[in-house]
């Protein structure tokens, strides 16, 4: 029987229970999701790596499978699914190439949440459809100047007639070689600080939008990382997302939501670098024994298994909660920070009892151990997590 497609596999989910240990209906969407990544991402990915650049068959793809609108309701042609699921489908993608799954993850995270909590109807009668079913979508708020600090943002929204007109340079973003919608944060007015900045729709092909040199990464070599350059670009007053003046308040929420999307990201990686180095430990052998019957190997991968686990009940726990409509902030930080942590060191230590050969291009594990580093970098650093936690956990500590 042929496994059934994500968008298939929706009709069978009735119930959304907030728990970690997984329905039956979302196993079979994981393994439907995993058959997928392994028969049709797994024989291009080294290729991908190499030439920094995803398969032409990769994308239409996605679409095909409904994996790139997970929570977009039927009637503009999504998969109805809930975020859960969108976790899911991310954490089995990158098991196999976490440069295909972070696409897929920005995609349903950031680009299709914000359409369908912020967009107007006519917004999302337009844009959702295309969303779900053909076109990529690219989230365009970090410059030079405002990383971590994203508020401090220098791109310019002057008002017009019948619109704004925008002039500025985004930095470091993802999906924008493959991208037919770009969501472009820019101020309408910078003595307001935070409360200028405005969300835009900008439809690619846009007069005056240009993508600029892609740059050569360590890892996630795949997945296009591009300058975005905005040279008095045109926007209709009706391409504007949320109020003027609310940008800020769309990516926060965004950006929350996407970091437990990222740490299901790092839980796939970690998990698919320890499903690599695990048969091999336990086929080879060193001084008549099985590497793994050694009591320091044991050790090792048990631990190793134990934080895996653990970033994973994280990563679901978070999600559950967004799900359920309860505060999810911290738990979400806590997530994207120890799943980054537990993908690199797993990623690291598969290196290593894969000896000589994970140190080279023959074994996933070193690709695995490349993408890993992002983990504690893109959709907030390490630092930002844990000033997220720390300010929340005084806020607590105030109010009790």
């Amino acid at each position: 029987m042929a496994v059934p497609c994500a968008r298939q596999a929706a009709r069978c989910f009735s119930s959304r229970q907030p728990l970690t240990v997984f329905s039956e209906d979302q196993r079979m969407l994981q393994e439907t999701v995993r058959k997928f990544a392994v028969e049709q991402i797994g024989p291009l990915v080294h290729k991908m790596d190499e030439q920094s650049a995803f398969d032409p068959s990769i994308v239409p793809a996605l679409f095909e499978q409904g994996l790139m609108g997970v929570e977009i309701p039927a009637e503009y042609d999504g998969s109805a699914m809930g975020f859960v699921e969108a976790c899911l489908v991310v954490e089995e993608i990158a098991r196999v190439d976490p440069a295909v799954a972070v696409m897929v993850d920005i995609h349903n995270t950031l680009i299709n949440r914000c359409l369908y909590v912020f967009g107007t109807d006519e917004q999302k009668k337009e844009y959702l459809p295309k969303l779900a079913t053909n076109t990529v979508g690219s989230f365009c708020l970090s410059e030079a100047g405002s990383g971590s600090d994203a508020f401090a943002l220098q791109a310019r929204a002057r008002e017009v007639d019948n619109g704004y007109r925008i002039t500025g340079v985004k930095q470091w973003i993802s999906n924008s070689k493959e991208a037919g919608l770009f969501i472009v944060f820019a101020t309408v007015d910078p003595a307001k600080r935070h409360r200028g900045i405005t969300a835009f729709l900008v439809d690619a092909g846009t007069p005056g939008l240009e993508i600029g040199q892609k740059y050569d990464k360590l890892g996630i070599r795949a997945s296009s990382t591009c300058e975005v350059i905005l040279n008095d670009v045109f926007v209709p007053r009706g391409k504007v997302l949320g109020n003027v003046g609310e940008g800020y308040k769309v990516a926060i929420e965004s950006l929350n939501e996407g970091r437990i999307g990222i740490a299901a990201q790092m839980v796939g990686l970690a998990q698919g670098a320890y499903d690599v180095a695990l048969p091999y430990i336990h086929d080879r052998k060193q001084f008549g024994s099985r590497i793994a019957d050694f009591q320091g190997m044991k050790f090792q991968y048990a631990e190793a298994r134990m934080e895996l686990e653990a970033a994973r009940l994280l990563v679901y726990n978070a999600a559950a909660l967004k799900e359920a409509n309860m505060p999810f902030t911290a738990e979400a930080a806590m997530a994207k920070l120890y799943a980054g942590r537990v993908a690199e060191r797993i990623a690291s230590q598969c290196i290593e009892w894969l000896g000589g050969y994970g140190f080279t291009k023959d074994y996933a594990v070193e690709k695995f151990f490349r993408d890993s580093k992002i983990g504690s970098i893109y959709e907030g650093t390490s630092n930002i997590q844990l000033e997220t936690i720390a300010k929340l956990i005084q806020a607590d500590y105030k109010s009790s």
